[in-house]
């Protein structure tokens, strides 16, 4: 059953959809009166709804049924990226979104090769946004995660103010075997706790920037015996969150 994060509600019993989701729905879909979709309000909450109406501009479904069970990690992961190269972040945005991250903030770090262009910034982000919103409604989320426009390694650092845990993935810690720092700190956090996790671009995190963010109460750790890619990094991370908060126990 096709989902869609709805802005506007016409009640409490009925939904109005427009825009890109309407397109979706009436062009892309070609659904008619009678069948059924998920709609989903931006404080989680989803219902069964079924299309009474479809006119020119709009789509209005009548809710059938509230869903009950929350899909969401019980926990916050911020997932702060280097900026790669190429499609790169944008599977980064795609796969963490299936995986349950909360948020993307891309940063621009000392060995990122792309340059920001602040003239499209606008359409990028949007763009990024767009992919989020697409996994989510894919993978039954009932929140889309917020892209922000890239920031500096210091602005990032003003960021993890907000955040209880503060992690980076550092190659050199799992160089030298580290192993613990990860399932250590997923072993204390507990549900409606939040974590910064910090990485790298291709090439990595140079050995200041590491040691900026150590100063700022961030914890380098290694990601297992292997190097993995700038790609796929935060979804290895996102799968141990999930599989510990939501496998194991």
């Amino acid at each position: 059953m096709q989902r869609y994060f709805i802005e506007e509600q016409q009640n409490n019993d009925q939904f109005i959809i427009s825009g890109d989701d309407y397109h979706h729905i009436v062009r892309v879909m070609r659904m008619k009166a009678g069948e059924e979709i998920i709609c989903v309000l931006p404080d989680g909450k989803s219902a069964i709804c079924q299309i009474a109406e479809i006119t020119d501009e709009m789509v209005v479904a009548n809710v059938v049924k509230w869903e009950e069970g929350n899909p969401e990690l019980p926990v916050h992961i911020l997932i702060a990226s280097g900026l790669p190269k190429g499609d790169k972040l944008e599977l980064i945005i795609q796969k963490g979104t299936e995986l349950g991250a909360r948020e993307f903030v891309p940063f621009t770090a000392s060995r990122s090769v792309v340059k920001w262009d602040g003239k499209k910034a606008a359409k990028k982000v949007e763009r990024w946004q767009k992919i989020a919103k697409e996994a989510a409604e894919q993978s039954h989320r009932s929140w889309v995660p917020p892209v922000n426009e890239p920031v500096s390694v210091k602005e990032l650092i003003k960021t993890s103010s907000d955040f209880k845990y503060k992690l980076i993935a550092y190659e050199e810690e799992a160089k030298e075997g580290e192993a613990s720092v990860l399932s250590a700190t997923l072993a204390k956090m507990q549900e409606g706790d939040s974590l910064l996790f910090v990485f790298g671009p291709e090439g990595g995190l140079t050995t200041a920037e590491v040691s900026l963010l150590v100063e700022n109460g961030f914890v380098a750790c290694g990601l297992g015996p292997r190097i993995l890619r700038t790609e796929t990094a935060p979804l290895y991370a996102l799968s141990a969150v999930s599989y510990h908060f939501e496998l194991l126990r």
